[in-house]
């Protein structure tokens, strides 16, 4: 490959002579917290959180989670890419999500479904909103689940608001009804929010855990599957063409949906099959009151 040339398999501008490598983009901030280096004249290599270039031999480092977080926050501050100043420890509010709803309503997986769990973020309002206006029962996951009855059903036909207000945390929680996970029905589709995701369907969460608990929840009781179509809604500069982390409790998507396209996720990995108390602290169990619970009922 020649210098400069931009290699197919990791979208990183290599420079194998000069031992260094260049990512381009219009947003300074995340790219100096893209972290490279090269290591020559390779032929095989196993190094953990690296990604090798087997080409040139070039060496993307694997960032952690609070890395990606905290570029992707950054440069979607600088570039005012989402309707609030501030992003840190936030799905981000970001500028197009209702376009991204109108395109995740031309996929079958939605057309098909007719219960819809959903994250309580801004972001995803427009989902929300539109699943109602369209019939579809709706469960939104109660802020950080701190209520043993962590989620809210909002069904069209019975909660006497407009699908608009209903699709408010506010609006969900005065028309909506509280339930237990095991009152819920089957859900057909899950909606999660994102802080960063990629095309093999990695995704990076704001670092609370509480996506990927409402999942083992809702999976453990037999509520969803691992069959269930997983989507995000994202603004562009929030999918980032590396690789990402991730840990065996982490939710893989199906589809990735921006204001302008929508990807089927490539990736085939294993989903949670429940929840893995020994990746829970003793403080993390005591935040979340069913956990809580569901512990002491274990013994």
């Amino acid at each position: 490959m020649a210098s400069g040339q931009s290699s197919p398999a990791h979208g990183v501008f290599v420079f194998p002579r000069e031992g260094r490598a260049w990512r381009p983009g219009p947003f300074a901030k995340m790219a100096q917290l893209w972290r490279f280096s090269f290591v020559p004249a390779l032929t095989s290599a196993f190094i953990i959180g690296a990604d090798i270039n087997p080409e040139t031999g070039a060496t993307a480092i694997l960032r952690n989670k609070d890395e990606v977080r905290e570029a992707v926050w950054a440069a979607m501050e600088e570039a005012q890419a989402a309707h609030t100043r501030k992003l840190h420890d936030k799905i981000p509010h970001f500028r197009g999500c209702e376009a991204a709803a109108d395109r995740v309503g031309e996929l079958q997986a939605w057309g098909d479904a007719r219960v819809i769990k959903g994250n309580p973020d801004k972001a995803q309002r427009p989902l929300r909103q539109k699943a109602l206006e369209e019939g579809k029962t709706l469960y939104m996951a109660v802020p950080r689940l701190k209520q043993e009855q962590c989620f809210v059903e909002l069904d069209p036909a019975t909660m006497g608001a407009s699908p608009a207000e209903a699709s408010t945390i506010a609006g969900a929680f005065r028309w909506g009804r509280p339930v237990y996970v095991e009152e819920m029905r089957p859900v057909d589709l899950v909606i999660s929010g994102s802080v960063a995701v990629n095309s093999l369907g990695t995704r990076v969460g704001k670092g609370g855990g509480f996506a990927d608990l409402e999942y083992g929840l809702a999976i453990a009781a037999g509520i969803v599957s691992p069959d269930t179509p997983v989507v995000s809604t994202v603004h562009s500069m929030q999918l980032l063409d590396e690789e990402l982390p991730y840990t065996r409790h982490d939710v893989f998507l199906d589809y990735v949906v921006t204001a302008d396209e929508v990807i089927q996720c490539s990736g085939d990995m294993p989903r949670p099959t429940g929840i893995y108390w020994e990746d829970l602290t003793p403080a993390k169990i005591r935040q979340i009151p069913l956990l809580k619970k569901l512990r002491e009922q274990a013994g």
